[in-house]
Order: C-alpha cells, then sequence, then structure tokens
C-alpha cells in the first residue's frame, strides 16, 4: 500500500473528543480518518449524522430542502425539452 499524510485543522476540542472515542474502540484517528475516506471513494456519497441542529444548521438545511423543490428531474430527454419550452414560453416578455 502506498501512503501519504494529509494535515487539515480542526478544533482542538473535537480532536481531543475524537481520540478519546476511537481509543475506547481500539483505535486511533487515522484508522477512523481511513474508514471514513474508504467509505467516501467507494460509495462516492459523503453521510452525515446531525444529532443536534443549531440555527444555522437548520437554516441550510431549509434553503437546500427550498432549492431542491424547484430541481425539476426528467426521465428523458423529451421530457426536458417540453419542461424547457414551457418554462422560457412563461418567462418571454
Amino acid at each position: 500500500m502506498n501512503t501519504t499524510v494529509i494535515n487539515f485543522k480542526t478544533d482542538g476540542d473535537i480532536k481531543a473528543k475524537a481520540q478519546k472515542i476511537a481509543g475506547e474502540m481500539g483505535l486511533n484517528l487515522s484508522d477512523v480518518m481511513n474508514v471514513c475516506l474508504r467509505d467516501f471513494v467507494r460509495k462516492k456519497e459523503l453521510n452525515i449524522k446531525i444529532e443536534e441542529l443549531n440555527e444555522k444548521t437548520l437554516k441550510e438545511i431549509k434553503k437546500t430542502l427550498k432549492e431542491k423543490k424547484f430541481s425539476p428531474s426528467f426521465s428523458d430527454a423529451d421530457e426536458a425539452i417540453k419542461w424547457l419550452d414551457k418554462e422560457s414560453g412563461k418567462h418571454a416578455s
């Protein structure tokens, strides 16, 4: 295995808590980060569980959900073209 080093900044309190939890599980932070990175590469998605929502996070979630409502999806190109034709007629002056 060809290894490399990744450096990143994080809050000191978070690092200390993460090290403690990892240690209780018989792991170190390198192990934890490698598991996260391997999962990210394998699934090509990021899964985050939020247990406590602060106002900023709640605002961002609401914004994302609102934007998603306006993100059309289509089953084929013809359906997309029809939607574009319809939308362009709405905005014509």
